[in-house]
């Protein structure tokens, strides 16, 4: 059976080089963005272009309608779903928790906590052999700020990918015996455009003495155990967490 994989937030960063490594790996992708539309385009040239299947198709997760959109798509021009890599995220300018309004919180939430889920959802409708589906894999990706709570910078980020860790273990838990397996990736300090987003590009650069690797991450690192994690290698793991941090 082909292996058919929606990776969200694919446009760029650690999406579009998971959305690579898995069409090397022979999984048809659906590059699903949100606003990058000619890097999405340009990643889906280049996969045709070496000789695998790719679809680039526009979605913003914080919104319902428009993530069943997506995954109709995908399953139309695709095929059924066999894996999913939860990877769209949002952050804002770095402050402190008395710089957060509920409008900010609002935004983070719809596109990194509730998009996530609904993503979830849909995959979990396809794949479960409860919905008769043949099982897959979904892999989150969280982030060390859940662990380490991003104080003075992303306070409401981190919070958001702490959920994210909850919905992994409990979701893992719950079609378990439906032939779907859930895990995460936590990237650390990656070297990614999100860091713009905060207000600092090179905030890497400027932490890694904090790394006990005394270096920044790439996106290649991480779509690597993403990739691990959805392969048949991992059968045996579900509910489980991959750090890609060097060791911070």
């Amino acid at each position: 059976m082909s292996q058919v994989v929606v990776v969200t937030g694919a446009g760029r960063g650690i999406g579009a080089a998971t959305a690579r490594l898995a069409a090397a790996e022979g999984y048809a992708v659906c590059v699903n963005y949100r606003r990058s539309r000619a890097e999405a385009e340009g990643l889906v040239a280049e996969i045709v272009a070496g000789g695998g299947n790719a679809i680039a198709v526009q979605g913003d997760v914080a919104i319902e309608a428009e993530v069943v959109r997506v995954f109709d798509d995908c399953d139309r021009r695709l095929g059924r779903l066999t894996a999913l890599v939860n990877n769209a995220g949002i952050l804002e300018k770095q402050t402190r928790l008395d710089g957060i309004d509920g409008a900010r919180l609002g935004r983070v939430f719809a596109t990194n906590v509730f998009g996530a889920f609904a993503c979830a959802r849909e995959a979990v409708r396809r794949m479960s052999t409860r919905h008769g589906g043949s099982g897959g894999a979904i892999v989150n990706v969280s982030s060390m700020a859940a662990q380490l709570g991003a104080p003075n910078e992303y306070l409401d980020y981190a919070a958001s990918k702490a959920a994210i860790d909850a919905l992994t273990v409990g979701l893992a838990k719950e079609v378990a015996e439906e032939g779907i397996r859930v895990n995460s990736v936590r990237p650390g300090l990656i070297y990614t455009d999100i860091h713009a987003s905060g207000g600092e590009p090179g905030r890497v650069d400027r932490v890694k003495s904090s790394v006990p690797m005394q270096r920044g991450g790439t996106v290649d690192e991480v779509a690597r155990a993403i990739l691990w994690l959805l392969s048949d290698a991992a059968s045996y793991t579900t509910g489980s967490f991959i750090d890609v941090s060097g060791g911070r």
